[in-house]
């Protein structure tokens, strides 16, 4: 374990938009936490204000999103400003919320990333752990897996593999540890749809606050919207397993090696990594 100084951010910041899935209207205040809180989310909406910590034990559903529940605390959709704080090396904040989800913003983590700079970090008074994975983890489905392998440092290497004729075989190798990388490379990376999920998605209450603006939408032949990256889907898959990875509690050393890996997968390896490490 490498110990070097635990990170707040240095003011409050405010941001209001919609959910993503919920599409409700919410006023969301990042603010900044002590030594050795972590990450807790705050429903400001609900009597007594509950907060759920943002923690794999408190993880009840990763279908299309990661959802995190405590009591009458419940949250989903966090993974998106999750990886940003990962990404950024924030180790403690408050998030609060005066409702269900956070704002989709532009659909990727770059507008949290922007949040957080507006308003710096600060170190404080206690040491970082950083948790070094020391053997290897690999959790598979079928024809999809993710592993870790020991690593100094953090790397994620992302393979997508998708049928349409405009996405196919998509591969990225990156380290999460360089914050200008994350900032520059995976942070404005969006969330993909295709039209002919829509009919499912609206059965199951999803995907109400989706636009072609915050969502890479494809129909069956082309893209709707107007890509940042060619391969914008294997990048967001990355940003993923960052805020996924994020609910182990602390930042982790290993390179993650995955293949049409889901939040689900995702959240089974890092269960896998914090038995270890625990």
């Amino acid at each position: 374990m490498l110990n070097v100084a635990q990170t707040t951010l240095a003011d409050s910041i405010s941001y209001n938009g919609i959910g993503l899935h919920a599409a409700n209207e919410v006023h969301m205040v990042l603010r900044p936490a002590p030594a050795d809180t972590g990450i807790i989310f705050v429903r400001t909406d609900l009597p007594g204000n509950p907060s759920v910590p943002a923690h794999l034990s408190n993880v009840t559903n990763t279908m299309r999103a990661t959802t995190l529940e405590d009591g009458e605390a419940k949250v989903f959709t966090v993974e998106h400003l999750l990886s940003a704080l990962q990404g950024l090396q924030i180790d403690n904040c408050i998030v609060e919320m005066n409702s269900v989800e956070p704002p989709v913003a532009d659909g990727s983590s770059l507008t949290f990333v922007h949040l957080i700079e507006q308003v710096g970090t600060v170190s404080l008074d206690a040491p970082r752990c950083v948790l070094a994975v020391k053997k290897q983890h690999i959790v598979q489905d079928q024809d999809k897996f993710i592993a870790i392998i020991p690593y100094d440092g953090f790397r994620i290497t992302f393979t997508s593999i998708n049928p349409h004729p405009l996405l196919g075989v998509q591969f990225m190798d990156t380290e999460i540890a360089d914050k200008q990388q994350y900032i520059q490379d995976v942070a404005p990376a969006r969330t993909i749809a295709f039209t002919q999920e829509f009919e499912m998605l609206k059965k199951l209450g999803l995907g109400k606050g989706g636009t072609i603006e915050n969502v890479v939408v494809y129909d069956e032949h082309t893209c709707l919207s107007k890509l940042r990256f060619d391969d914008e889907l294997v990048r967001h898959k990355v940003l993923d397993i960052v805020g996924d990875m994020a609910l182990i509690g602390k930042p982790i050393k290993g390179h993650i090696i995955a293949v049409k890996s889901s939040h689900k997968l995702n959240n089974r390896l890092a269960n896998e990594i914090f038995k270890e490490v625990d």
